[in-house]
């Protein structure tokens, strides 16, 4: 197997040149977007898509423009989390007009695709299958940044998969992407995966903005008070291992989840609203460059 640059006759797909003319659209789509920060955890279970919908509600409350992209391709729920499921795309002009949520927040998720129930096919070759899925996946991130109209936001949050795998495909269509909010249970099982995450986005030199501790604690949904419910302080260990702020402690409640189940995230918002402050005052005050370290 040869590389492009071994390659001595012409490049008849000019595949590097459609690469190169999509990172484009990647770079001028994203101009009028200030921040996009992704959401990440080490492994599924922890309530990270929770978070990114209550967090981008929050924000949206606060007076800011929010965007969520649920790059979760295989496992989409951003947009039945804030209530846009039975939305349509708008297609004009050689771009999709992503549905808004009824807190304000710009909504674009592969759900937005798919029958309901039915999972995420390709089209890919018949044989080696394995060897395009990943580039599909990565194309398909990619026409979410490049071909949906975001129009003028603060924030552009994207819900990553579980594990840290595509943290490099957005790290690398997104340069300038401000940093990553780590999402973590309290068990120390949690920590450990979480911190490879955290590894994964050292490596790629994305700065760390913040720990959200999710199921930290129980809350009783007749009397609201909160007990204990995982083993661990993960969410501490995190952040003393990183350097970075705990942005909020979450304890399970059975009454929010129902609420966000059937597209209403404003418990969700409230009980983050304090992390959607810090994580602003994190990110810097509008029209900061951002840099990464």
């Amino acid at each position: 197997m040869r590389t492009y640059s071994e390659l001595t006759e012409g490049d008849r797909s000019n595949l590097l040149g459609q690469v190169s003319a999509q990172r484009e659209r990647v770079a001028a789509r994203l101009a009028t977007v200030r921040h996009v920060v992704a959401v990440v955890s080490g492994k599924g279970g922890v309530g990270k898509s929770l978070v990114s919908a209550g967090l981008s509600a929050a924000l949206a409350r606060s007076g800011r423009q929010v965007g969520l992209l649920d790059a979760d391709l295989h496992g989409p729920t951003a947009a039945r989390m804030l209530g846009v499921r039975a939305s349509g795309l708008a297609v004009r002009d050689n771009e999709v007009e992503p549905p808004v949520a009824a807190c304000g927040v710009c909504v674009m998720s592969s759900d937005l695709l798919l029958e309901e129930t039915a999972p995420l096919s390709w089209r890919e070759p018949g044989h080696e299958r394995f060897v395009w899925r990943g580039t599909l996946v990565a194309g398909m991130l990619r026409e979410f940044l490049a071909d949906v109209a975001w129009g003028a936001l603060d924030v552009l949050l994207v819900d990553m998969p579980p594990g840290s795998e595509r943290l490099d495909t957005l790290v690398e269509l997104v340069p300038s992407l401000a940093g990553a909010v780590v999402v973590t249970i309290p068990s120390d099982a949690s920590y450990r995966a979480v911190r490879r995450a955290v590894e994964a986005a050292r490596a790629g030199r994305v700065p760390l903005l913040g720990v959200v501790e999710n199921m930290a604690g129980y809350r009783c949904g007749s009397c609201r008070a909160d007990g204990p419910l995982f083993d661990g302080d993960a969410g501490e260990r995190l952040a003393r291992d990183t350097g970075a702020p705990i942005l909020a402690r979450i304890p399970f409640d059975p009454a929010m989840q129902s609420l966000v189940d059937r597209g209403d995230v404003a418990r969700a918002a409230e009980a983050l609203g304090p992390a959607a402050e810090a994580l602003m005052t994190r990110l810097g005050p509008p029209g900061r460059e951002e840099r990464r370290a």
